[in-house]
């Protein structure tokens, strides 16, 4: 039996029409106000041929309207197809298309990137859009917590990205189980730096829906502009990766974060510890957290408490949902032995968009394969060890040596290539390249050619030429042995 739940915009503009929303340039937004403009947009998709089921990709920039287009879709049972600005024209063609969308929505600031955009679809630029005179939409009253609300795509050990589904029920679970963790007071206020189009940014949004709780959202991160709005703005609790805290703190200077702020959740990948203790040393409480695109935000999450005695842990699994490490058969293994991570709750995605066939190799009994290397304490902490294998996690986002491989060895003078993460004080980690060339290509034509297939953080920041690649008699890349050419 699905069950299903009201329309949440539908229902929060209900509950509590007046309260604010949203904080967008000085400027509040109530939930009713924010429904009013959704629904009138909601007509103009209609009128565009938008119906429930369809997949409408969408590339926006942290803004008040990119958040009324997003709920736009949600009233009318549209599914956002939810791309990322730093992609490359070829990058975004190939998700657009893979996704099977039948509409694409974007907005001036991406013009010169998308004047090499080719589509078979029709597009819109968001401010071009009229709801003047828009139809009246027919509205999804309720929403199956089956349903899928949007969709994000992330990097595949083969390179190829994969659109990760996300229901409504999935951002239900999360907001729940979040709530459960970090609790909820009715003077909360999210502030969002991150971009809506992470997963980190969008649960920021669901849950102000789901807990009719006030979101300040900025177009991007300004470590000045966020310490003046978490004063102003009475801001409790924000989103961070540890890049972003270490410029908070260093700005803070000797100065402290006003006593009502609760809560830093930090994500992507574990803070060193010097970092911690200075939040320590400044009152900040920091919740660490691991999460992915796959489990809609946070699904483990380390409590302040514990920073220090835990370095280096995640956290416990968050109500309603569970980890376990495994073997290499999938059986699963005792405390302090090493295996892949697995989750299960009702916050995992069902699968990829249109990869049933790899969707199923992925789940074991309800429990999602992550990739990732990691184990359980005796008290049932988890330590990640690596990162779904060979992951790059570069000030947050996620790369993956595979995708920048296969754009190296497509250069005709290139004849095989690997990719690791190199150390960096800034970012954490950046990808650098070891190459075999059979021609004279230099280092500066390799990276003007892979910028041109990718995104400037997924661009290697150093050409290593080599002899020869290290593989084993099956040809797969010894990665550890480059890591040791890297020391060298």
């Amino acid at each position: 039996m699905t069950e299903t739940i009201p329309n949440p915009l539908l229902k929060r503009a209900f509950l509590t029409p007046n309260r604010p929303m949203i904080r967008f340039k000085d400027r509040d937004y109530s939930f009713k106000e924010m429904y009013e403009r959704a629904l009138k947009q909601a007509g103009h998709l209609q009128s565009q041929g938008v119906k429930k089921g369809d997949y409408v990709a969408v590339l926006l920039q942290n803004h008040v309207d990119s958040v009324v287009m997003l709920l736009s879709l949600q009233l009318i049972g549209g599914i956002a197809v939810i791309l990322n600005n730093r992609l490359t024209a070829e990058e975004l063609a190939w998700q657009i298309e893979d996704s099977n969308s039948i509409l694409f929505i974007t907005e001036e600031g991406f013009r010169d990137k998308l004047a090499r955009l080719q589509l078979e679809i029709p597009w819109l630029w968001k401010a071009t859009i009229d709801t003047s005179n828009s139809m009246s939409p027919a509205v999804q009253d309720e929403v199956n917590l089956d349903d899928v609300c949007s969709v994000m795509y992330t990097s595949g050990t083969t390179g190829k990205p994969k659109g990760v589904l996300q229901t409504y029920g999935n951002h239900w679970w999360s907001a729940t189980g979040s709530a459960l963790n970090l609790g909820i007071s009715e003077d909360d206020c999210w502030l969002c730096t991150v971009p809506l189009f992470h997963i980190s940014g969008f649960s920021i949004l669901m849950r102000s829906i789901i807990y009719g709780m006030r979101m300040v959202l900025h177009e991007g991160f300004n470590e000045g502009l966020v310490l003046e709005t978490i004063e102003t703005e009475k801001v409790t609790i924000m989103s961070v990766v540890t890049t972003m805290l270490s410029r908070l703190v260093e700005a803070l200077n000797h100065r402290t974060l006003p006593s009502r702020f609760r809560c830093m959740l930090l994500g992507g990948g574990p803070a060193p510890l010097p970092l911690l203790e200075k939040c320590v040393e400044k009152n900040i409480p920091v919740f660490q957290s691991y999460g992915m695109t796959e489990t809609s935000s946070q699904i483990v999450t380390l409590s302040p408490e514990y920073s220090i005695s835990k370095l280096g842990s995640a956290g416990k699994a968050l109500f309603p949902s569970q980890v376990k490490i495994a073997d290499s058969n999938g059986k699963e293994i005792e405390a302090n032995q090493s295996g892949e991570i697995l989750v299960k709750g009702p916050n995992v995605t069902s699968g990829y968009l249109n990869r049933e066939v790899e969707s199923r190799k992925q789940f074991v009994d309800g429990w999602l394969k992550t990739g990732d290397v990691g184990y359980l304490d005796e008290e049932g902490f988890l330590y990640v060890l690596d990162r779904r294998s060979d992951l790059i996690i570069s000030g947050g986002e996620n790369i993956y040596p595979a995708e920048i491989e296969g754009i190296l060895t497509s250069h005709p003078d290139i004849e095989d290539a690997g990719v690791i993460g190199a150390a960096d004080h800034q970012w954490g980690q950046v990808p650098v390249a070891f190459v075999k060339k059979i021609g004279s290509v230099a280092e500066e034509e390799i990276i003007h050619y892979c910028s041109e297939r990718l995104a400037r953080y997924k661009l290697p920041k150093k050409i290593y030429f080599v002899d020869e690649l290290p593989r084993n008699a099956s040809r797969k890349l010894l990665r550890r042995e480059l890591r040791q050419m890297l020391d060298k």
